[in-house]
């Protein structure tokens, strides 16, 4: 079963090319140690918000821009096998060493996807979401998503990944669990949604407010928290 190690990170918009040398250099290693996809997503429409943002979970600086990234494995065994590689190559350690941005302050951890729908095409635009959910609605939540998916790629998005938190470690300056303000009965989930550009994601997601089925009733909207959901549009920089 596919595995997600999910990453968050604020890079200085200075450091843009940099960025980009440093993660296609590391993707290189991520599949050589078996990742199956490496994606690597820039900010382009990063909202603020009024409880969570993307900018707070990684306490992103005035001159920094919010980068939403992914791999993908095969499975958790594969994901676990190709951290114990990574951590006896030197190679890693010298990109570690000249990474153009704070790793201290990059939010990361693994999650199993819970539903997976595609239609297959090239991605040219990402929405990337987290969201504090009580772990006693995981399969309420399950399925309330897959009613929302069956509307997002009706009106043109071509993937959409929803994984629960797996293996997702507190960290020392920040984490998921801080990103969304997660209580201690809460899971984060890392989601996404790609479509083939901006221009159909805008017009996408039009159609998409203005569709009931994204207006479940009151009990379905107590699954879960929407007001701490962090989320942001983002164009792909590397999808290898």
């Amino acid at each position: 079963m596919t595995y997600v190690e999910g990453f968050v990170a604020a890079v200085p918009a200075a450091n843009k090319d940099a960025y980009l040398r440093h993660a296609t250099a590391a993707a290189a290693l991520f599949k050589e140690f078996g990742a199956s996809r490496v994606v690597e997503a820039w900010g382009d429409d990063v909202p603020d918000g009024k409880i969570t943002d993307f900018r707070g979970a990684v306490q992103a600086r005035p001159d920094e821009v919010i980068v939403f990234s992914w791999h993908e494995y095969p499975s958790q065994e594969a994901a676990g096998a190709a951290y114990q590689k990574m951590m006896s190559d030197p190679r890693i350690r010298e990109i570690g060493a000249a990474m153009p941005f704070d790793g201290q302050r990059m939010i990361y951890g693994g999650f199993t996807p819970m539903v997976i729908e595609s239609t297959g095409g090239k991605m040219g635009y990402v929405d990337g979401s987290l969201v504090p959910v009580p772990a006693g609605n995981q399969k309420a939540y399950r399925e309330l998503t897959a009613q929302y998916i069956t509307v997002l790629m009706e009106y043109g998005a071509t993937r959409v990944v929803d994984a629960w938190a797996e293996n997702v470690p507190d960290g020392k300056v920040t984490d998921y669990k801080r990103a969304v303000k997660a209580g201690d009965d809460e899971r984060v989930v890392y989601s996404w949604v790609e479509w083939p550009s901006k221009d159909v994601r805008d017009a996408g997601w039009q159609k998409v407010m203005a569709d009931p089925r994204m207006y479940p009733d009151a009990d379905t909207m107590e699954l879960y928290d929407n007001m701490r959901r962090v989320h942001g549009g983002f164009t792909p920089i590397l999808d290898v």
